[in-house]
């Protein structure tokens, strides 16, 4: 048995107690800019082939309609919604990122309340406290596990992001501890996501069922379906089973004290954390004086290991695999100057000049580097060599998006993906939602309006 017992209960104690006095006024907006985000990125995904194909399975299995889906007219059963809602949110990685992890917080868990908010009705205090709550127990439980869990192969915004689905509905479902630590319990039996499925549709399948999942657990625990004492810290709990060399007193340290939502930070960029810093350093060397890049013979990205067993793809034939591909990502930067969505579409991927400075680029790891770090060189045919560090990226903790930056995300995303909604009504919603009455209502907003 690892160190730490009852983390577990000591985590469900805190989660079936908070109350949202409890919530620094800083908390709850930085729930709301996670919330904000999620919405853009669902907005962009929408239409999205993976979207439209899963609806259809969803569809066979659904029960009454009673919860939206983010841009679209459908509507499903609540796990359905929570599920569709998680999978659009995350299918661009376009999703918040938690630095320490690399987590997504907000797909797995605010889909799983929206859905709830519109099938038994809670006021927007209750869901962004509810979702605040979600974020700092997956995080709290990706911190225990990391690095190493990511590092072997596991989706960690899936694997611990069922449980921030489940501590949240659970909340709102107004779980004692008890029932709380059995929803952790059936939180654990569904844990699941492999980062073997990056570049694929089938990505942000175990994403979409963190967030059903985590309405499961919750609403079973309610039912009284009872779980195990230690489901995180007993001998084949969680953070022995998944965990290389797990610290669950990073679950409980601080508890209530620190949040781990106000170390979120939201993307510029469609395509995985890693990639931003070698994004950032191209389009800066774009800007350098002799920049040309039809005279460029090689570029060099240096960056930590882990940008490498993530994103090594100089071979790639579609836009989701451009998501992940350095390559990529490098030569749409120098390139075009720009990286946005159609940047990462198949189109992009299939431009022959974009195969061809793919090819030009060659990966080097360094493990003295920061996670979300990289160092590109650009070598030209005349001898010149160009080289730009990036320590901290665009969108990172020390350069963070403003709330009118995430505003003009929404816009832009909105536009790509769902130009049939209104992106003014749903920002000013999001930033009021601690005064509605009926959180459900802002889904309205994020659906097409009736034709009359």
């Amino acid at each position: 048995m690892v160190d730490g017992p009852g983390v577990s209960r000591q985590l469900a104690r805190f989660v079936a107690g908070s109350r949202a006095d409890d919530l620094p006024a800083t908390v709850i907006h930085e729930a709301k800019r996670s919330l904000l985000n999620h919405f853009a990125a669902a907005l962009a995904g929408a239409r999205d082939p993976a979207v439209e194909r899963l609806l259809g399975v969803a569809a066979r299995f659904a029960g009454a309609p009673c919860a939206s889906l983010i841009g679209r007219s459908e509507r499903l059963d609540m796990p359905g919604a929570a599920f569709l809602n998680a999978v659009g949110g995350n299918v661009f990685d376009f999703d918040d990122t938690h630095p320490a992890t690399v987590i997504h917080p907000a797909a797995p868990v605010a889909p799983a309340l929206l859905a709830l908010a519109e099938c038994r009705p809670m006021s927007g205090l209750q869901l962004l406290h509810a979702l605040a709550l979600g974020i700092e127990v997956e995080c709290r439980i990706g911190n225990a596990v990391s690095p190493g869990h990511y590092a072997r192969g596991w989706h960690i915004t899936s694997t611990c992001g069922v449980f921030g689905s489940a501590a949240a509905v659970g909340h709102c479902l107004g779980l004692d501890e008890q029932r709380m630590l059995w929803a952790l319990g059936s939180a654990s039996a569904q844990s699941a996501g492999l980062i073997e499925t990056l570049g694929t549709m089938a990505k942000s399948i175990s994403v979409g069922n963190a967030a059903r999942n985590g309405l499961l657990a919750a609403f079973a625990a309610e039912a009284g379906v009872y779980g195990p004492e230690a489901p995180l810290e007993g001998p084949r709990g969680f953070l022995c089973v998944f965990g290389e060399a797990p610290r669950p007193t990073l679950i409980t340290e601080g508890l209530g004290e620190r949040w781990e939502v106000l170390l979120n930070t939201y993307k510029p960029w469609p395509c995985g954390i890693v990639l931003h810093a070698v994004i950032d350093a191209c389009l800066r060397l774009r800007q350098r004086p002799g920049f040309a890049v039809d005279a460029i013979t090689g570029v060099i990205v240096r960056g930590p290991p882990l940008l490498a067993q993530r994103a090594d793809r100089p071979h790639i034939d579609a836009g989701r695999e451009a998501q992940v591909s350095a390559q990529h990502a490098a030569a749409v930067a120098l390139l075009a100057g720009r990286a946005g969505l159609d940047e990462f579409s198949d189109a992009a991927v299939a431009d022959p000049a974009m195969r061809a400075l793919r090819a030009k680029v060659r990966l080097v790891d360094d493990a003295s580097m920061g996670l979300h770090s990289a160092e590109v060189s650009v070598a030209f045919a005349d001898g010149q060599l160009l080289r730009e560090r990036v320590e901290q990226p665009l969108g990172s903790s020390a350069k963070p998006l403003s709330d009118g930056q995430l505003e003009d995300k929404l816009r832009e995303l909105l536009a790509f993906g769902s130009p049939q909604c209104e992106a003014g009504p749903l920002i000013d919603a999001i930033w009021s939602l601690d005064k509605a009455a009926d959180a459900g209502a802002i889904m309205r907003l994020a659906v097409p309006a009736p034709r009359r």
